[in-house]
């Protein structure tokens, strides 16, 4: 069964940058769409940033121009860069594909 595992969460100081991993047990990303979701204390799971297998990319409003979302061309691992960040960005961070979820990764941003 593949499994889906993020990394680099952390604690950081607004204006600082992150990159998060989301590494799968088979090469599913280059096949599939994935995403990066998270979940804020009290606040329901939202989409950050998709990217399809064709390589298109979408962002949600609140991290356009901060966050990138990319891939290794091997399909195991797929990065969400998270430059500038806010405290509004903490959250656990969660990637998704092929219809898996990750366990989640916690972003911790001090003002």
């Amino acid at each position: 069964q593949v499994h889906l595992e993020e990394s680099g969460g952390g604690l950081v100081q607004a204006g600082g940058s992150l990159r998060l991993a989301c590494t799968a047990s088979e090469s599913i990303f280059r096949r599939n769409p994935m995403a990066w979701y998270r979940q804020a204390p009290g606040k329901q799971r939202e989409l950050v940033a998709s990217l399809t297998s064709e390589g298109s990319r979408n962002y949600a409003d609140s991290v356009k121009g901060r966050f990138t979302i990319a891939r290794t061309s091997n399909g195991f691992t797929v990065f969400l860069q998270m430059n500038s960040l806010k405290p509004d960005d903490t959250g656990v961070y969660y990637c998704n594909g092929n219809g898996l979820w990750g366990q989640g990764t916690q972003v911790t941003v001090s003002s």
